[in-house]
């Protein structure tokens, strides 16, 4: 993707970038126009809190910055397997409607899965699932109808030379030609209009930072800008350095703030990316930062492209000709996230039929035993920090509840009713959280979300667990690791949040849908273990 520079229009020097300034003003309109800053339509706007690090610069630019990205990954995945169905559908279609083919038969089969596997290799070599391909009109269906041509210039070569496939209908082979090349053509000419309004609209292309100001980070904006279609949309520039080596303005791009703005901007704003932009030499800034950084759902890289690697090896990777060491990748990403909603979605739906009866049980039960909502809503933190509300069946009395949890529930609560200890105990106050899974708020498996005031010793949970937010890298469930190992019910010491916390982190860097069928599987057994749960 291109990715024209942003210029002020005129020639500026660098200075503060005031709120209210005339070269603020200008700097943001150019920006929000190159990042395509229009605020998505149902989008809640954003507002600076009393206690917020950010400018009203950088939160009116994070306005400009949401909505949801579309994955590469998943994208061209969904194009090969389009492709696929189109042959195959056609090569059916060809067969019953050519006059002079007979139905499909065992070499009818064979010829079009050669077809499929051929075909999707021929594509490969074109290019054609490259995106900057997909952006093109005329030049995307030249290669697609070169190479399907191809396949059958290869089968007509064989079938020539050989006596393969001798048998099959002339007929039915050019029906189905003609019928495919016009159904690959036109689901082309889909994609490229899709790809092309997902770029106009942002959505197509990974949103950067560059974490580290000065000359660094100016040549190695100019050396991602001089890659050719290269998909890397800059947004802004944010480091804790406030003199000359730092200046307002680099190759265009004003710097936002420092780091600790830079955590709460990239909670607003839909970044994909952070790139460190500071001498590898200096180890211990590079790991100062990383600690601060890590805890957010994003890829993190440092820019390898004028120093010399000191780090032990780790992953490698290249924007062009730019090199970068991969430090974080983003947890549960492209086709591990289509995965996961999938198992989500099969398994909580599944879980709702087996358990229905045992939900309307405990709904009587709550509305017989006390009087209130048979249902309790609170708010907790979500993916990436976000403010969610969950559903649970209501275990205190309706005059004692605690939905900002500013009290921890310890044995014997005289808030909790009789019904709510018993459904306390077995877990079934959190079963009406599976109709949080359908709707995209929970996952079935994740670290548990726990309770925006949760605290310890008047201690709120992230003041006592070093990276404690790292946990909502991904979506929080309904079941977790910590759960399984026995971390559930009262959190009465910092030792108990901790191994929580340390359970939910080794679950992100370990997940696959294997761990999460083992964790749900052993749920049911590990739940007859009540002793911290009342």
């Amino acid at each position: 993707m291109n990715n024209p520079a942003f210029k002020p229009t005129d020639p500026v020097e660098p200075q503060p970038i005031a709120g209210g300034s005339p070269l603020g003003h200008r700097l943001e309109k150019h920006f929000r126009h190159t990042v395509r800053g229009t605020v998505p339509p149902g989008n809640v706007e954003i507002l600076p809190t009393a206690n917020s690090s950010l400018t009203s610069d950088a939160i009116e630019i994070a306005q400009g910055l949401g909505g949801k990205g579309v994955s590469v990954p998943v994208l061209t995945g969904l194009v090969r397997l389009t492709d696929i169905l189109l042959i195959a559908g056609t090569a059916v279609a060809a067969a019953f409607t050519s006059p002079e083919a007979a139905g499909l038969g065992l070499a009818n089969l064979f010829v079009t899965a050669a077809a499929m596997l051929f075909t999707l290799a021929f594509f490969q070599a074109a290019d054609v699932y490259q995106v900057p391909v997909m952006r093109q009109g005329l030049s995307q269906l030249g290669r697609v109808a070169a190479g399907w041509t191809l396949v059958f210039a290869m089968f007509a070569v064989l079938r020539t030379t050989t006596g393969v496939g001798a048998t099959l209908s002339e007929a039915w082979i050019g029906a189905w030609y003609a019928l495919s090349l016009t159904g690959l053509c036109l689901s082309r000419v889909v994609v490229y209009r899709m790809v092309r309004h997902w770029m106009s609209s942002g959505r197509l292309e990974r949103r950067a930072i560059i974490v580290g100001g000065g000359t660094a980070a100016q040549e190695l904006i100019h050396d991602l800008e001089a890659q050719s279609d290269n998909d890397i949309r800059i947004c802004g520039i944010f480091d804790d350095r406030s003199n000359e080596r730092s200046p307002p303005v680099v190759a265009g791009y004003p710097k936002l703030g420092n780091i600790s703005a830079l955590v709460e901007f990239a909670r607003l704003a839909r970044i994909d990316m952070l790139i460190v932009c500071i001498p590898l030499r200096a180890e211990k800034r590079v790991l100062e930062l990383l600690k601060k950084l890590w805890i957010l759902p994003v890829d993190i890289r440092l820019s390898a492209h004028t120093d010399k690697v000191r780090f032990r090896n780790r992953g490698a990777s290249f924007i062009g000709t730019v090199p970068f060491l991969d430090v974080a990748a983003k947890p549960i990403a492209d086709w591990d996230m289509v995965a996961k909603r999938i198992f989500d979605l099969v398994f909580a739906t599944a879980a709702i039929i087996a358990l229905f009866p045992v939900m309307i049980a405990a709904a009587i039960a709550v509305r017989l035993d006390s009087k209130g909502p048979i249902l309790f809503k609170q708010k907790r933190y979500g993916f990436n920090n976000e403010i969610i509300e969950i559903l649970k069946f209501r275990s205190m009395y309706t005059n004692m509840a605690d939905p900002d949890a500013k009290r921890v529930v310890t044995k014997g609560d005289p808030r909790v009713t009789r019904v709510g200890r018993f459904i306390r105990k077995t877990s079934i106050d959190e079963l009406p959280q599976l109709f949080n899974v359908l709707g995209g708020s929970l996952s079935l498996v994740g670290p548990r979300p726990h309770a925006v005031n949760a605290h310890t010793d008047n201690k709120t949970w992230d003041d006592v667990v070093d990276g404690y937010f790292a946990r909502h890298k991904v979506k929080p469930g309904v079941t977790g690791w910590a759960q399984i190992n026995g971390w559930r019910g009262e959190v009465d010491t910092p030792e108990k949040i901790q191994k929580r916390v340390e359970c939910d982190v080794y679950y992100i860097e370990n997940w696959s849908v294997l761990f999460d069928l083992k964790i749900l599987f052993l749920t049911p057994f590990r739940l007859l273990n009540t002793e911290n749960a009342y």
